[in-house]
């Protein structure tokens, strides 16, 4: 399955003064990562992506202020509301290990000692302390596991092997 080029990172839910300014709920692992980003993308109606130069971005909390190039009002600013924004995945710097969310939807969550399908990864929740993997066992049933290391013991995101192996502890599926 190939790997998508542009990858949600967050969307414009406000303006911040009157310089054009907008305010950027995070969708990445967190706001400082969102933004370090110096390019972000809006998707057009064709389905073609048009670039945004960010100019100046901080973090305010849980929010990202940014500054886009030839965005320098108020008036120009108002309109972004609502937008969702991209982000090249060759502009994030990964660690070993971490993988993008996008790349794991879909996968097969499987017993990685006994080999015995559980489902696929339908969704990730990621407000809490630590991200939450819902798995769909079938068409009536999903349950939860939390991305901790004792339970998420390998994610394959290509080949032949690719899925994520976990380790469960009994009663885990029945909640």
């Amino acid at each position: 399955m190939p790997k998508e080029q542009y990858l949600e990172c967050g969307k414009i839910v406000g303006t911040h003064g009157v310089k054009g300014m907008v305010r950027l709920e995070c969708y990445a692992d967190s706001p400082k990562t969102l933004a370090r980003l110096r390019r972000l993308y809006k998707i057009e109606k064709n389905g073609t992506f048009t670039e945004w130069t960010v100019t100046r971005a901080s973090v305010q909390k849980t929010m990202v202020l940014a500054a886009i190039e030839g965005i320098e009002t108020l008036d120009a600013a108002i309109p972004l509301k609502g937008t969702v924004v991209y982000a090249d995945r060759a502009d994030f710097r990964l660690r070993r290990g971490d993988v993008f969310i996008a790349d794991i939807i879909g996968l097969p969550v499987t017993d990685a000692e006994t080999g015995e399908s559980y489902g696929t990864l339908e969704e990730v929740i990621t407000s809490g302390v630590q991200d939450l993997y819902v798995v769909r066992e079938n068409e009536d049933k999903t349950f939860m596991i939390p991305c901790v290391p004792e339970f998420i013991l390998r994610i394959e995101t290509e080949g032949e092997e690719a899925g994520i192996y976990v380790k469960l502890i009994e009663g885990m599926r029945d909640l």
